[in-house]
């Protein structure tokens, strides 16, 4: 009896494998015949310039720096900074009071000389004097009436004018303060115009022309705009070997700001078929070469590519890939080479 149950448990325990050996064949049949989902799009060359990207900072379109044409004493300054002024409009003024009376004393020697040539003149009629001395009063005369004009000058000089229309960016003097001839109070900017100065490298400069579009991007004020090249520098800087490039931005609001930076992007002239591939569509193997997922016949194949320039969301495929291929650009992180694949486009 206890060999006939022996005989019973053994039989029972080899069914058991022999039914566990079957599922498992089973299950490795079903996952080895399930085909995982991708998504497949064509190879394509495209017809692409070479961008050029740069970044550059704003400035405005005129800018003044504003001072007196006399010294003294200033008495007001009508203006903050970030305040707008008009064409024309009065910013400063000096104490006028040395002024008004230097004028006064040269009004009175004017006067003093004219009275003075009225007299030699009737007495040069009459010939009671000689030429010589009626040719002095009247270089006294005029050169009177010329410091007049000085002195009315100086006079009005103590007043400062805005010769544009802007903002001020820099206010750099305070009622009370005592300037020199020329010292600069304030600094005003036309900014219903601005522009971005930027640094273009020399080998990009043959991709650069007068007139041409650029996209400008501002950070600040998370907005896109769109200027024109109006300006490239004529000889490189010594140090970096780039080539300055203004682009002219239209600012009708004024909420573009001189300092800001701007992120510049400008279509190159030349043209070029360029194979390209999305981004999202390359993988990378631990030790960081490129490679992309081939659809062919139902299973997916597995390819390294070299990649060259970066044109917005795609990639230049340099080697590795042909036009016309069907290329795995989804679902592409879930494969193994030759895994079995069911695409849609």
């Amino acid at each position: 009896m206890k060999k006939l149950s022996g005989v019973y448990t053994i039989l029972l325990f080899a069914g058991l494998l022999g039914f566990n050996a079957c599922k498992n064949n089973n299950n490795e049949k079903t996952t080895e015949g399930k085909a995982i989902a991708v998504v497949v799009e064509q190879v394509r060359e495209n017809a692409l310039s070479r961008d050029v990207a740069v970044s550059g900072n704003i400035e405005g379109n005129k800018t003044v720096r504003l001072g007196f044409m006399v010294g003294g004493k200033i008495n007001h300054i009508n203006l903050s900074e970030g305040q707008r002024v008009g064409k024309g409009q009065l910013v400063a003024t000096l104490d006028p009071t040395n002024y008004n009376i230097a004028k006064e004393i040269v009004d009175v020697q004017v006067n003093q000389a004219n009275d003075e040539f009225k007299r030699l003149q009737l007495m040069h009629e009459r010939n009671s004097i000689s030429e010589s001395d009626f040719k002095k009063i009247d270089f006294t005369l005029q050169g009177a009436k010329a410091q007049q004009k000085l002195q009315g000058k100086n006079l009005s000089d103590t007043r400062l004018y805005s010769p544009i229309s802007g903002i001020v960016l820099r206010k750099l003097a305070e009622p009370g303060e005592i300037v020199a001839t020329g010292t600069v109070v304030l600094v005003v900017s036309d900014i219903s115009k601005v522009k971005v100065n930027a640094y273009i490298p020399e080998n990009q400069l043959s991709q650069i022309k007068i007139g041409q579009p650029a996209a400008v991007a501002i950070g600040a004020l998370g907005e896109n705009f769109t200027g024109k090249v109006i300006e490239v520098g004529g000889a490189a800087d010594v140090s970096t070997r780039a080539f300055t490039v203004k682009i002219e931005v239209e600012n009708p609001k004024q909420r573009i700001r001189p300092g800001m930076i701007a992120e510049i992007n400008m279509k190159g002239k030349d043209v070029r078929n360029v194979l390209t591939i999305p981004a999202q569509a390359i993988l990378r193997t631990p030790d960081g070469q490129p490679y992309v997922f081939i659809a062919s016949n139902g299973q997916a194949f597995q390819r390294n590519i070299s990649t060259g320039a970066i044109y917005a969301d795609k990639i230049e495929i340099v080697s590795g890939l042909s036009p016309d291929e069907s290329l795995i650009v989804g679902g592409q992180q879930k494969l193994s080479n030759g895994s079995k694949i069911s695409s849609s486009k």
